[in-house]
């Protein structure tokens, strides 16, 4: 068994959400951190816990990540952080499932993530042991209490409900 610390230089999440029903966009947090105990051998003992702050959004519009961290959306500033805390980790074919408690605007949910990995525990040059997973999953913003859009004209709404999420995290060993 082993303690992992996310490496938040090495550590992205990416998010899809389709605007005007036309087309996607896409966007990421920053910063993340948290902890992942890990036992191969006997993945009921592992366990996730990460931290991902609302306000490093990026989406390549400073506009709309003002928006998207005001009362409308997220609300940055009542609830800073999105967390989240396995509660399951199941091996399947190419890797594992981890279902845990996704918190978003103060709203908690359930959620599973298929993840790719773990990779082979590489040492790096300084001397640290690292692993690192991928994983996808999509969630309804709704569900969350991100419920802020606008009708169309022409028919639909401004903001798509589902969101598409994947997460690339490395982590370092701790002694």
């Amino acid at each position: 068994m082993g303690l992992y610390e996310i490496d938040p230089a090495h550590t992205s999440t990416h998010f899809s959400v389709k605007h005007m029903m036309i087309s996607k966009v896409r966007g990421s947090f920053e910063n993340i951190t948290g902890t992942f105990t890990f036992d191969p051998n006997n993945l009921e003992a592992s366990h996730i816990e990460v931290q991902i702050p609302v306000t490093s959004i990026k989406t390549g519009d400073s506009q709309r990540d003002n928006h998207l961290i005001s009362p409308d959306f997220f609300d940055a500033e009542k609830f800073p952080r999105m967390t989240f805390k396995s509660t399951s980790l199941v091996a399947i074919q190419d890797g594992l499932m981890v279902t845990g408690e996704l918190t978003i605007h103060g709203v908690k949910n359930s959620v599973s993530l298929e993840l790719e990995g773990p990779s082979t525990e590489m040492k790096d040059p300084w001397g640290n042991t690292r692993i690192g997973f991928s994983g996808t999953t999509k969630i309804n913003r709704k569900d969350f209490g991100l419920t802020w859009n606008t009708a169309l004209e022409a028919g639909g709404f401004l903001v798509g409900d589902q969101v598409q999420i994947e997460v690339d995290v490395e982590l370092i060993k701790k002694n």
